[in-house]
């Protein structure tokens, strides 16, 4: 064999020693320690041959190919690669001494690592079993565009952009895809096909840090905490827990008397409503209100609740990257991570607290506690479903009522007709209850109209296609695919409503000039078996404050919020201040 021409693509480092060479020949062997461990780094990157125990090289049978498997595109390109460098460095590495290797060898691992990063672009965009689905490129290539998309602020905005350019399918990511299209509910959210199977699970990445919750659960472990709290959640249960609902919602209306100035002041209703819907379901859940209403103020655990969401998000995005998910937990400001040390803390400790009462009442920890044998629900299950129940049930709901209360301050056509209906269906305000809101209809299209411009989850949830694949949409969606469906681009399409930027109460009342809407695509509480399990307390809870709100008071809104939805997306709307000029209402 002549120096310098190797077998067809095999490194020269694989080649093994010819037992008949001379000795001149067999003394040029790697023996330095040092050598052979920087060399090991080489060949392990470039065609995964291993070094043997005492410090010689071979190519056994076993290669580790890390850039591509051995049936992928860019298989071959890593051997041509392997063999161009076998002809650009020497043969025999040690002779080049330490000083020399060291500055080669960096080189050959940075030109390593920009061939594998070229070859997995070229394999996203051109060879992925995604590559027909519509999007841009560039978020083809490579996840960062989407996670800058995210971390932005403005993802919903940017969503609604694509899907205009792209329709109601796009690639956000190499392996992610997003739907704005009514069918893909059933497609991707809903029951399995046939009754059996899988269901398309949750995302590991968002599921990581909360995995005992009712959102992150798997399928049967979410069926039985479903089960166990469907009785908190039920008609009876609403019956039953009206009286302590109705205490908070009768503290609201006092302070919101007592500060608003007969009209001369304007009173921030973010707050307001914030504070009510945390005290109301402090005390569902945890058997006592935080005192928000009590005190005029945020509890601390309320007041750092969207900066433990935002930083999460963050979180999440770090963790979606080999290079920095090692360093994440020091990449998040330390101010957030005590944040989000406080906050699970304090959800610890409002769960040990009411355990430790162990007295009955009617709220969503005896529930939980009160279940044995197959239904019983562990400790870790207790404390992280009461902390969903705690944002999914106060930080959403607040959003649906800022929401609806700025858009009726803007429109007072639609204003007058919700204020004509409360105060005409009741004779006193003690009427206004659970019950009784429900006869309220155009309330319940002002409602449905503020969660379609304003969706309080504009982005979708991601989830992972099961094995085997799916379709979705009619499309076959290859297994471990990262799925998600988009309210905002949705609710904001004319394909599925007329106006789509217009609040038209109206539209779900039979006015003709919408009688084309596609009225399902509203999903606002998403759906299948893991739709939200509070829908009906959210909705009755919205009805009632709204309406009492609307009894006591004539609304206005102020200059400087008249903007108020154009606002920043971390997960849930970050709300600025809603200035609100109440004016107690004169009754005859």
């Amino acid at each position: 064999m002549k120096r310098g021409v190797p077998p067809s693509h095999m490194p020269f480092y694989a080649q093994a020693p010819n037992r008949h060479s001379s000795p001149a020949s067999t003394s040029r062997s790697i023996t330095s320690p040092e050598i052979i461990g920087r060399e090991a780094v080489l060949l392990r990157l470039v065609g995964g041959y291993t070094v043997h125990p005492r410090g010689g090289l071979g190519s056994g049978r076993k290669r580790v190919f890390r850039v591509f498997g051995e049936h992928e595109p860019g298989h071959k390109l890593l051997k041509d690669f392997s063999y161009s460098l076998n002809m650009i460095i020497p043969h025999d590495i040690s002779s080049l001494g330490n000083v020399r290797l060291a500055v080669a060898l960096p080189i050959v691992l940075f030109a390593l690592g920009v061939f594998r990063l070229i070859s997995r672009v070229v394999y996203n965009i051109y060879f992925h079993p995604l590559k027909d689905y519509p999007g841009p490129k560039l978020h083809a290539a490579t996840r960062i565009p989407l996670s800058r998309m995210i971390t932005s602020g403005k993802a919903h905005k940017r969503l609604a952009e694509l899907h205009k350019q792209y329709g109601p399918v796009v690639r956000l990511g190499p392996d992610t895809i997003d739907w704005a299209d009514p069918r893909a509910f059933k497609d991707l959210m809903g029951h399995s096909k046939g009754g059996g199977g899988m269901e398309n699970y949750k995302d590991p990445v968002n599921a990581k840090y909360k995995p005992h919750s009712i959102i992150n659960s798997g399928r049967e472990d979410h069926a039985r905490i479903r089960r166990v709290l469907a009785h908190g959640f039920s008609a009876q249960a609403m019956v039953n827990q009206q009286p302590l609902i109705q205490a908070q919602i009768d503290l609201l209306i006092r302070r919101l008397h007592e500060n608003c100035d007969d009209g001369g002041k304007a009173l921030n209703m973010v707050s307001w409503y914030n504070w009510t819907t945390f005290d109301i379901i402090g005390d569902l859940a945890f058997g006592e209100p935080f005192g928000c209403l009590e005190n005029s103020d945020y509890h601390p655990w309320v007041s750092i609740i969207f900066d433990n969401i935002h930083a999460g998000v963050w979180r999440n995005q770090f963790q979606r990257y080999w290079i920095t998910r090692p360093f994440a937990r020091w990449l998040i400001p330390k101010e957030l991570k005590n944040k989000t040390k406080f906050h699970n803390d304090m959800s610890q400790e409002k769960v040990q607290r009411r355990m430790a009462l162990g007295e009955s009442r009617p709220d969503f920890v005896q529930s939980m506690m009160m279940k044995e044998g197959p239904l019983a629900m562990s400790k870790p299950e207790i404390e992280q479903t009461a902390d969903t129940l705690i944002i999914a049930g106060s930080e959403t709901t607040a959003s649906v009522l800022s929401g609806v209360t700025y858009f009726l301050t803007m429109h007072p056509e639609a204003m007058a007709k919700l204020a004509q209906e409360v105060r005409t269906s009741f004779n006193s305000e003690q009427e206004i209850d659970v019950l009784s809101v429900q006869k309220l209809r155009y309330m319940l299209a002002v409602l449905d109209e503020s969660m379609r411009v304003y969706p309080v989850v504009p982005m979708g949830l991601t989830r992972v296609v099961k094995p085997g694949g799916d379709y979705i949409c009619e499309r076959f969606v290859p297994a471990g695919t990262r799925v998600m469906v988009s309210q905002w681009p949705m609710y904001h399409n004319d394909k599925y409503f007329a106006e789509p930027d217009s609040f038209i109460p109206e539209r779900w009342l039979g006015d003709s000039r919408f009688e084309n809407d596609d009225k399902a695509a509203l999903q606002p509480f998403s759906f299948g078996p893991r739709n939200c399990i509070g829908r009906n307390l959210a909705m009755s809870e919205m009805r009632v404050i709204l309406a009492r709100v609307i009894w006591n008071f004539d609304m206005q809104v102020a200059d400087d919020s008249k903007n108020w939805t154009d606002q920043q997306l971390f997960g849930l709307w970050k709300k600025g201040p809603l200035n609100v000029r109440l004016t107690p209402r004169k009754t005859v």
